[in-house]
C-alpha cells in the first residue's frame, strides 16, 4: 500500500493545479484508493459516505481516470467508487458505477499490466490541438520547406523523411506544424497510434518510471506507437539517463519504420550536452528550419487570425500592426490579440488611430528603463489582481489561481522587461528558466482563446504602464 499512498500524493498534487486546493482539501482528501486488481484492471476508489461517493463520481471522475492511468502506466482500466458502508456490508454496485474511458477500448492482454498504446485507437494517445491543423498554418517563403516536407510525411509516414526536425526561434509555428502533421495522419488512418510529446513530459515520465520500477513499462509506451512527435528536444540537454533511454526507444521506432519527429529551436549540432550518438540521430534524416515571416506574410497571419474571432482587419490595420511586432508569429498574435482586447475593452472599433495609441504605449515602455518598469512594479499590479503576496508567486504551491498568477507574472516580466529568462526564474524562485518559457508560451496560447484572461492580463499591463 506504500506505492499506492506514493501515487495518490502525486495524483492530489497534480488535482491541486488543474482543479484548485478548495476541490483537493474538501472532497479529494476524503478518499483513498482502496484496491487495484491487475487481472482485472479495476481500481477501486473508497469515499467515507455515499454523499462524497456520488459527488465525486459525477464532478471529478475524468481527473481519477486521466491522471491515475497515468500514474498507473495503463489507460484502459476501470474505475470503481465505493465507499465504506458498501464496502462493509458487499453491497453489488451497479453497472454505472463501472466508468470507462470513452477514448479507450478495453482489451484483455496476458501476464502483466500492459500499456494500453497496445490498444490501437488513434483517439487514445496524441494529446493533439485540434486547432492545430495545415488549414489553420499560414505558409510563406519562410516555412515553405518544412510545411512541403510535413505534408508528405503526413501521406506516408515513416518513409522517405525519418526522422524529421524541425527548427527555429520561439514563436514561429514549430508546435503547430507538429500538431498539423499528427491531425493529418490521424485524419487519413483513424487507427494510427500518434503520441505528442513535449520533452519536458517526456523527462517527467522517465523520473516517474524510474521511482516506481516502471521502466519496461515507460519504454513500451513510446516503442509501441506509429508516430512520435517529441517537442523542444533541446531540453533533453545534459540528462544523461534519459538520453540514454531516449536513445533506445530511437533506435526501436526508427528500426520498426515508426515516423520519428521532433521540434528544435536550434540546429542540432549546435544543442550543447546531447550525446554525439543522440546528435547524430536527430540529424539522420531531413531537417528543415523556419525563420522570420516576411511583412506580406505576417499581414496574411493577422487577418486570418483576426478572422477566427469574427473581425475583419483592413490591409492598413494589419500592415501597422506587422510593422510595429515583428519579431516572431506568436508577437503578432500577442499584438493583435492585445488590440483587440483594448478596442472591447473601450468600445472602440478597429481603426489605425486605436492601433498606433496601444502599440505606442507597449514602444514607450519598452523604452522605459528597468528601473521604472521592473520586476517589483510588475509583481505588485499582478499581487494586488490576484490577491496574492510576492511570497506566495515565489512559492512552490502548484494552486491553479496561484499558477495561472505567477505565469502572467512571467509572461509580462518577459514582454515588458529587457531582463533574461534566468533573471526572471531566479526572482520568482525557480532554478530552471524552461519554467519562464512554458509559463511565456502557455498566456500567449491562453489569451488568444480565452476572452476573460485576454482582459485581465489586458488591464494589468496597462496599469503598470501608467
Amino acid at each position: 500500500m506504500e506505492m499506492f499512498q506514493d501515487i495518490w500524493n502525486q495524483f492530489l498534487s497534480i488535482a491541486k493545479e488543474e482543479a484548485g486546493s478548495r476541490v483537493v482539501e474538501t472532497w479529494l482528501k476524503a478518499v483513498r484508493i482502496a484496491a487495484w486488481d491487475v487481472t482485472t484492471k479495476v481500481l477501486t476508489v473508497e469515499a467515507p459516505n455515499k454523499f462524497i461517493k456520488e459527488w465525486i463520481q459525477a464532478k471529478y471522475s475524468q481527473l481519477f481516470q486521466v491522471h491515475l492511468g497515468r500514474l498507473l502506466y495503463t489507460d484502459d482500466f476501470k474505475l470503481m467508487f465505493t465507499y465504506v458502508s458498501e464496502s462493509e456490508n458487499k453491497v453489488a454496485l451497479s453497472s454505472k458505477d463501472l466508468i470507462t474511458p470513452a477514448y479507450a477500448t478495453p482489451k484483455i492482454i496476458p501476464g502483466r499490466v500492459k500499456n494500453a498504446l497496445a490498444c490501437k485507437t488513434a483517439k487514445n494517445y496524441g494529446r493533439l490541438n485540434p486547432h492545430y491543423t495545415f488549414d489553420t498554418f499560414i505558409v510563406g517563403p519562410h516555412n515553405a520547406f518544412a510545411v512541403a516536407a510535413a505534408h508528405a510525411i503526413s501521406e506516408d509516414p515513416g518513409t522517405q523523411y525519418n526522422p524529421f526536425l524541425v527548427y527555429g526561434g520561439s514563436g514561429l509555428g514549430k508546435t503547430h506544424l507538429l500538431h498539423a502533421i499528427g491531425n493529418d495522419i490521424q485524419r487519413r488512418d483513424s487507427k494510427a497510434v500518434v503520441f505528442y510529446q513535449t520533452t519536458d513530459r517526456f523527462v517527467n515520465e522517465f523520473i516517474s518510471a524510474i521511482r516506481f520500477n516502471k521502466i519496461h513499462l515507460f519504454q513500451q509506451r513510446y516503442r509501441m506507437v506509429d508516430v512520435l512527435l517529441i517537442d523542444d528536444i533541446q531540453f533533453i540537454s545534459n540528462k544523461e539517463q534519459t538520453q540514454e533511454a531516449f536513445f533506445h526507444i530511437f533506435n526501436a521506432l526508427y528500426d520498426g519504420r515508426k515516423q520519428i519527429i521532433f521540434s528544435s529551436d536550434m540546429f542540432p549540432r549546435n544543442i550543447q550536452g546531447v550525446e554525439e550518438r543522440l546528435r547524430s540521430r536527430l540529424e539522420w534524416g531531413l531537417v528543415a528550419d523556419i525563420q522570420k515571416p516576411a511583412l506580406e506574410t505576417q499581414i496574411a497571419i493577422l487577418k486570418k487570425k483576426a478572422a477566427l474571432y469574427d473581425e475583419i482587419l483592413s490591409d492598413e490595420v494589419a500592415g501597422c500592426i506587422a510593422q510595429e511586432c515583428s519579431s516572431n508569429v506568436r508577437e503578432l498574435e500577442g499584438a493583435l490579440v492585445r488590440v483587440m482586447a483594448f478596442a472591447s475593452l473601450t468600445k472602440q472599433s478597429l481603426s489605425l488611430e486605436l492601433v498606433k495609441r496601444v502599440l505606442m504605449q507597449v514602444e514607450n515602455t519598452s523604452k522605459k528603463s528597468d528601473s521604472i518598469i521592473d520586476f517589483h512594479a510588475i509583481t505588485s499590479v499582478v499581487c494586488k489582481k490576484y490577491s496574492y503576496s510576492l511570497a506566495d508567486l515565489r512559492s512552490n504551491s502548484r494552486a491553479k489561481n496561484l499558477s495561472c498568477a505567477r505565469q502572467v507574472a512571467m509572461y509580462l516580466m518577459k514582454k515588458l522587461t529587457n531582463k533574461s529568462l534566468r533573471e526572471i526564474g531566479i526572482f520568482l524562485g525557480r532554478k530552471d528558466h524552461s519554467t519562464v518559457i512554458h509559463a511565456f508560451d502557455k498566456i500567449t496560447d491562453s489569451i488568444v482563446k480565452d476572452q476573460s484572461l485576454r482582459e485581465i492580463v489586458t488591464r494589468i499591463e496597462i496599469e503598470i504602464q501608467q
